[in-house]
């Protein structure tokens, strides 16, 4: 597979681009693997890449239902951050997001990673107590935040309204290499290394079943025939409950919509990324020039990518008193996602009742940030059976009641 570089962009532009190879293979399954991961989005493929990189795990096969990384990971905001309080999560996350600094790099492939920074507003006293804890517990982490006051707030983002009519701003939670990148191309990015390392990546593969041998996992059943393993990773997002019951077992979660849109393009406008926690809206601007909007997840359980419009129209109208300008602007298109959530607001990265099978799911609605840090640490604990990165969310924490509480810490699962 050929590297890219400006010398193979000018080599290929002077024959008409015909050199350029497949991105990544499509192969035929085999008969059995080492390790197969179901879910090709991100985390998936973040784990099948770092099995190979680290722990030297090749024969690796990565099931997909339906095509690479449309599931979440094509159906996000793209908002990398770090800033969390319990010291667990801001550890994984923290990881995640230095892995994201130079994976452009390590993948040989553009991510588009921007490290604008990210703002999270305190519009009452109640977040701006809590936004000064988090900046003092992330100190104490080594994670580079800091509380900023309205004039600083101002000036990172002219088009913000700080002296809104029903929730002034009075600060915010600022952290400066925090930022956003280019959702499909981390998939594609994760799939390209994969392949080059010449791991299978089964697209239009349903899985159908689970077969298991004496409380192991002996293989799967996929609408393309049975394929044995030695060790199962589960990694579906919002179907892991489904999954999860293929294989025998339950999950503490619940799967919710959560839906985005972005509007027209215009000039730019915005160089930050900002959320707004109380009127639980958030907003960036994209390299195209539209603005991506997001807020919370639906208030009923199911199953839907689309989501509801009395939903959206709540974040708009809310985003709309702490950016007046957007008032003026057309929605370009609009879209949901399935989301775990589990009771802690926290992810699952864990073993299994059964006894070489992992699952990794959970992320609510902070799944993206999380790629690179959540493959890296769930790629060791199937390797090794532990990780440092892992260790505070196995499902283990639910039943013993030592959660990792970040609906409380954050006041929002993002």
């Amino acid at each position: 597979m050929k590297r890219f570089s400006v010398f193979a962009v000018a080599r290929e532009a002077m024959r008409q681009h015909n050199g350029w190879g497949r991105t990544w293979s499509n192969p035929e399954p085999k008969k059995s693997y080492e390790v197969i991961i179901v879910g090709a989005g991100g985390h998936g493929l973040a784990t099948a890449y770092y099995l190979g990189k680290n722990f030297g795990i090749t024969n690796v096969a990565v099931i997909e239902k339906g095509w690479l990384g449309g599931g979440n990971t094509g159906r996000n905001t793209t908002i990398i951050r770090s800033n969390y309080l319990q010291d667990p999560s801001a550890a994984l996350y923290e990881k995640s997001r230095s892995l994201y600094e130079n994976l452009s790099q390590d993948l040989n492939y553009n991510l588009m990673f921007s490290p604008r920074g990210c703002m999270m507003l305190a519009q009452t006293q109640h977040e701006m107590r809590g936004y000064k804890r988090t900046a003092h517990a992330n100190s104490l982490q080594g994670v580079k935040t800091e509380f900023i006051g309205p004039e600083r707030v101002k000036k990172l983002c002219p088009i913000m309204n700080i002296d809104g009519p029903r929730y002034p701003v009075l600060g915010a939670l600022w952290q400066p290499r925090a930022g956003s990148a280019r959702h499909d191309a981390v998939a594609w990015g994760y799939a390209r290394a994969c392949s080059e390392m010449g791991m299978h990546i089964l697209q239009k593969t349903e899985v159908t079943g689970i077969t298991k041998d004496s409380g192991c996992v002996t293989g799967v059943e996929t609408s393309r025939g049975h394929i044995r393993c030695k060790k199962l990773g589960m990694v579906v997002a919002g179907h892991a409950s489904v999954v999860a019951e293929m294989a025998g077992f339950r999950l503490p979660i619940e799967s919710v919509p959560l839906q985005a849109l972005v509007s027209e393009p215009i000039k730019p406008c915005m160089d930050v990324v900002v959320m707004a926690n109380t009127v639980h809206g958030y907003m960036s601007q994209s390299d195209k020039g539209e603005m991506v909007i997001g807020g919370g997840t639906d208030g009923y359980n199911a199953y839907t990518q689309r989501g509801s419009f009395h939903h959206l129209e709540e974040t708009v109208r809310a985003l709309i008193e702490t950016f007046p300008m957007i008032s003026r602007l057309k929605m370009l298109r609009h879209w949901g996602g399935i989301v775990d959530v589990t009771g802690d607001r926290s992810p699952i990265l864990s073993k299994t009742p059964l006894g070489n099978t992992f699952i990794n799911c959970g992320w609510g609605t902070g799944g993206f940030k999380a790629i690179p840090g959540s493959g890296w640490g769930f790629a060791e604990l199937m390797a090794k059976g532990e990780s440092p990165l892992t260790a505070e969310f196995g499902l283990d924490r639910f039943r013993a009641g030592r959660f990792v509480d970040e609906s409380v810490a954050a006041g929002v699962a993002h």
